[in-house]
């Protein structure tokens, strides 16, 4: 029989747990019915298709910011994954306890840095490099994607790592006992038993990417048209919402809401792919 002091602390468990529901679904619902109309007015494939976005003369089209996004998005996770996946297999099998002490809390400090310095440096060092090496006006996908490739290191290595070391240590030991070397223990059993952690940790470093604004703002360009080359400048829907909100009033503000449905629409979307390919696997 439970006492009236612990059904109390049980019910205030329970309001604490479902608080943030509750936040997630007044901000759903706040820009669903801030952006839902303009869409009806527009028509939801010119809104999402259309190529022109001119909000003083009515017109609003996010595909060359959806292109941007996703581009953006692909090239950090092509440059970041690999990298964050090596690291996260050297640490948890490889490295020795004062390497292991020194390099976790320098990863984990790369996670408290700002976005800001982020975009500073990347406008300061990675930008004038493309320009000059690789051509171009430098302010670019590229150089986007390789400020999110580094921001998204820190959530990739910290949650594989754990999903590796939870491991436990008979898989390791039965592989030994069969004869594999250590790497063939890390490919063909440590990363397949440790898949749903490391999935897992790479949607988040996506959703990380995919919702970064301040450095992507710095170093993107912003240019309102869809990329032919990833050395093109672009805007995605974030640096479109941070960049206009300020000044936006009337169906322009209405459309950047709408803008946040999409991108919103997309994140859930990503989501519920990897965790149904993670279940058929």
């Amino acid at each position: 029989m439970k006492s009236p002091m612990e059904r109390f602390t049980e019910r205030i468990f329970l309001v604490v747990a479902l608080s943030s529901l509750s936040v997630l679904a007044l901000i759903t619902v706040f820009i669903f019915v801030e952006g839902v109309p303009i869409i009806a007015k527009v028509g939801f494939f010119r809104f999402v298709f259309g190529t022109v976005w001119a909000p003083s003369q009515n017109l609003y089209g996010i595909f060359p910011m959806i292109v941007g996004s996703v581009a953006v998005t692909l090239g950090a996770a092509v440059i970041g994954v690999p990298i964050a996946l090596c690291c996260s297999i050297f640490l948890a099998e490889f490295a020795p306890a004062a390497v292991r002490n020194v390099v976790r809390p320098a990863i984990q400090l790369l996670a408290g840095i700002p976005s800001v310095v982020y975009g500073f440096w990347g406008l300061l060092f990675v930008v004038p490099f493309i320009r000059v090496y690789l051509g171009g006006p430098g302010l670019s996908i590229l150089a986007g994607s390789i400020i999110l490739g580094i921001m998204m290191l820190p959530t990739v290595i910290s949650i594989s790592e754990v999903s590796l070391l939870s491991l436990p240590r008979q898989y390791k030991e039965g592989a030994f006992a069969l004869g594999l070397t250590h790497w063939q223990t890390i490919r063909t059993v440590l990363l397949p038993a440790a898949k749903s952690g490391i999935v897992a940790a790479i949607i988040l470093g996506i959703g990380r990417a995919i919702g970064e604004t301040m450095a992507v703002i710095m170093v993107l360009g912003n240019a309102v048209a869809i990329p032919e080359s990833i050395l093109d400048p672009a805007r995605t829907l974030t640096t479109n919402i941070g960049i206009e909100m300020g000044y936006a009033s009337g169906d322009h503000q209405q459309a950047l809401f709408a803008t946040g449905i999409v991108l919103l629409a997309i994140i859930m979307l990503l989501n519920a792919s990897a965790q149904l390919a993670t279940r058929r696997k």
